[in-house]
């Protein structure tokens, strides 16, 4: 069992093609957080949009489909629903791939982090411009281009799908609600290193080593904790399956294999 868990502006469709390479052994199961894809997208002012409560709703799902335990695939937003699981049950997590999902301070690009820091705490115009700013075509796209060597192996798709669905009526304000409360990972992380040394678990950290959102240092971390984890710098960005699809799916089975 494989649980793929998406990250931001995307949905459980930046699975699409990894999905097929992983099918015929694993069953894989990539949903689509509240606010995100085709799941539910109530208004902030019907859903308390915070990590903890996305979690809760995956939690919720793997239980109601009767999941008992699974390897992870968590990557940007992906990371902080997946800690939170492997948190609050160390012995449902059988392996985990983090690919550019940080697990610690070291990821952070601070060029890309900081108006999102200084808005979460003092909600100033300015920073708030520049976070609406990353709703745009221009910077949704950035995210699926920075750092790729050749933009055109990106599916222009990509982008276009996720900005007509973050900009849905309501949908900037769940975004927003978000950015809030991203600062709340941070403090997670000394108890999930933490985990990690006490339930250790296979760990693959794959990284797009050109990634202007979570720097290769975030992958480079985990062997701290984990010093059996294996770390692979692949040239790319920051979704690295729109380029090196081939490469991460091949690693991903390699790993799972020695270790499930």
């Amino acid at each position: 069992m494989v649980v793929l868990l998406h990250g931001f502006p995307a949905s459980s469709a930046m699975f699409r093609n990894l999905i097929p390479q992983l099918a015929d052994r694993y069953h894989v199961i990539a949903p689509d957080y509240i606010g995100f894809g085709h799941s539910d997208a109530p208004r902030i002012e019907e859903f308390e949009y915070t990590f903890d409560h996305l979690t809760d709703v995956v939690e919720a799902l793997l239980t109601q489909l009767d999941v008992k335990t699974f390897a992870m695939y968590v990557q940007d937003y992906g990371a902080p629903v997946g800690w939170r699981l492997y948190l609050r049950n160390p012995d449902r997590i059988t392996a985990i791939v983090s690919q550019n999902g940080n697990a610690y301070e070291e990821g952070f690009v601070d060029d890309f982090w900081a108006p999102l820091w200084r808005w979460a705490k003092d909600g100033n115009a300015a920073d708030e411009a520049i976070l609406r700013s990353t709703f745009t075509t221009d910077l949704v796209r950035w995210q699926y281009t920075n750092g790729v060597e050749d933009p055109t192996l990106v599916d222009p798709d990509t982008w276009t799908r996720d900005v007509a669905q973050i900009n849905r009526p309501g949908q900037p304000e769940v975004q927003l609600a978000l950015y809030r409360d991203y600062p709340t990972n941070r403090p997670l992380y000394p108890v999930l290193q933490q985990a990690f040394r006490t339930h250790p678990k296979p760990l693959l950290a794959i990284w797009g080593e050109g990634d202007q959102i979570f720097g290769p240092g975030g992958a480079r971390a985990f062997t701290k904790d984990l010093p059996d984890a294996r770390v692979e710098l692949l040239p790319g960005g920051h979704f690295l399956l729109e380029s090196q699809l081939d490469n991460v799916a091949s690693s991903i089975r390699t790993f799972l294999a020695e270790n499930l």
